[in-house]
Order: C-alpha cells, then structure tokens, then sequence
C-alpha cells in the first residue's frame, strides 16, 4: 500500500557529514508524521528526530544541534541532515511515517522503510 525507500547511507570520518532521504510511495492521501529512528548492534531501535505537519520537529537529544529533518510535501519524502558525525553515530537508520491512505478511512497507518547504514570511523 505504502513503500518508504531510503538512501544517502554510507562510510563517513568522524566530524563529516551525510544527508539521508525518504521517498514515500504508493496510496498516500496525508502524511501525518515522518521521522527516522536508528538501532546500533546490541541496542534498541530509538527516535532520531520527527517531523509532524511539514514543520514541526523533534529530535533526540543526543542529536540536536547537529541533524535537522526537513520534509518535501510535494515529493512525499523526507531529509536527515548530519553534521558533526560521531562514532556513536554509527546505526542503521530507519525512516518511519504515519500516514493516511486514499480510500483508507480516518485510519493513520504506520509504516517503516527496509534502513540503511551510516557508519562513523573514529
């Protein structure tokens, strides 16, 4: 019904930058909300940042100052800047969205994107 396609992952230095996108696809009538989430090995999968209603955001603390979502209604997608990278950066990152289908009623359904990897070297 829904696909969310990221790209932008890769290998970075310590201190670089990246910028992952999110494409949504598919019976979109309305997103509600758009954000990415990242799990490290051995760790749960936890909130990077959202962004609900094209602008209003929120972002982990660990993050803030140095990522910023962005969101372009008209492509259906979403932006993670990161600058500053840290090794503890190092995840695999997921992009999320809630959203509400053509035909789907006032249901808001959740869907996740297959992630992608950003790595940090120290």
């Amino acid at each position: 019904q829904v696909q969310l396609v990221e790209s932008g992952g890769g290998l970075v230095q310590a201190g670089g930058s990246l910028r992952l996108s999110c494409a949504a696809s598919g019976r979109i009538f309305s997103i509600n909300q758009m954000g990415w989430y990242r799990q490290a090995p051995g760790k749960q999968r936890e909130l990077v940042a959202t962004i609900t209603g094209g602008v209003s955001t929120n972002y982990a603390d660990a993050v803030k100052g140095r990522f910023t979502i962005s969101r372009d209604s008209a492509k259906n997608t979403v932006y993670l800047q990161m600058n500053s990278l840290k090794f503890e950066d190092t995840a695999v990152y997921y992009c999320n969205g809630r959203i509400m289908l053509r035909g789907g009623g006032a249901a808001t359904y959740e869907y996740w994107g297959q992630g992608t990897q950003v790595t940090v070297s120290s």
